[in-house]
């Protein structure tokens, strides 16, 4: 269902892309209509004033939503689905992002028996996972912290979900590649956060409609949004964000 013909990367300090369009537009519409609404959202303050909706945050509300509406069901069966994520690992390799994954076991295919379980670890396969989550920040003070993401993620694709006209990139809202002012803070594989005095913008790829950011997680892979300004503006910036992670 992604599109990952139109991309443009940028390599420096870290692998990070921008594809556009990302969906066929009459699915990415009818997407947009049916995402899911506040409600049943779960806010998480911590991370910086942001509603999340996911297989850990408010899980049965998400489970219910997925298993109710038939574009998402969809859409969520073609990232849990066999071919996902190598479609995505072969996209990067193609544009010399190669995570050398030689052998790899989709997580959800557990094995039958222990027998099939032996042999995968005697082959060292890489057990990956693809996470879905639906979240939502406020187009006045919404924002997400500078961080680098969790170790256990490799992969992180975020997927706009607003319709044509919905959001004025003069609010803000983009994702954007930072620094650390203070050097000794730039490896952070642990994933500390800052506050966005501590750090410098390299680049901001604008909020705007039917596109995908994907980056790859490394050490110094810092990227936040910052604090919004729709001052007066009752919109909601929505995206679906995708992470292929490794078991660790």
């Amino acid at each position: 269902m992604f599109d990952f013909r139109q991309a443009h990367f940028e390599y420096d300090p870290y692998p990070i892309g921008l594809v556009k369009p990302i969906l066929a537009e009459p699915v990415y519409a009818e997407l947009v209509t049916a995402y899911p609404p506040k409600e049943i959202f779960e806010f998480k303050k911590e991370l910086g004033n942001k509603y999340s909706l996911s297989e850990v945050n408010n899980a049965s509300q998400y489970r219910r939503f997925i298993s109710s509406s038939e574009p998402w069901r969809k859409l969520h069966a073609y990232v849990k689905g066999d071919d996902f994520i190598p479609s995505v690992l072969e996209f990067l390799k193609a544009r010399n992002i190669d995570l050398g994954l030689k052998r790899f076991r989709i997580a959800s295919k557990k094995p039958i028996n222990s027998r099939a379980g032996a042999i995968n670890r005697l082959l060292r396969y890489e057990e990956l996972s693809a996470r879905f989550e639906f979240s939502m920040m406020d187009s006045f003070g919404g924002s997400i912290r500078p961080h680098t993401d969790s170790a256990q993620k490799l992969i992180t694709l975020v997927v706009s979900m607003m319709a044509p006209g919905e959001w004025n990139t003069a609010w803000g809202g983009g994702t954007e590649i930072v620094r650390p002012k203070d050097k000794t803070l730039l490896y952070n594989h642990i994933n500390k956060s800052l506050d966005f005095s501590e750090v410098e913008i390299l680049k901001e790829w604008d909020f705007s409609p039917n596109q995908c950011v994907v980056f790859v997680k490394t050490f110094n892979s810092w990227h936040s949004v910052t604090p919004m300004r729709g001052a007066g503006q009752n919109v909601l910036r929505k995206t679906l964000t995708i992470n292929i992670e490794a078991k660790l």
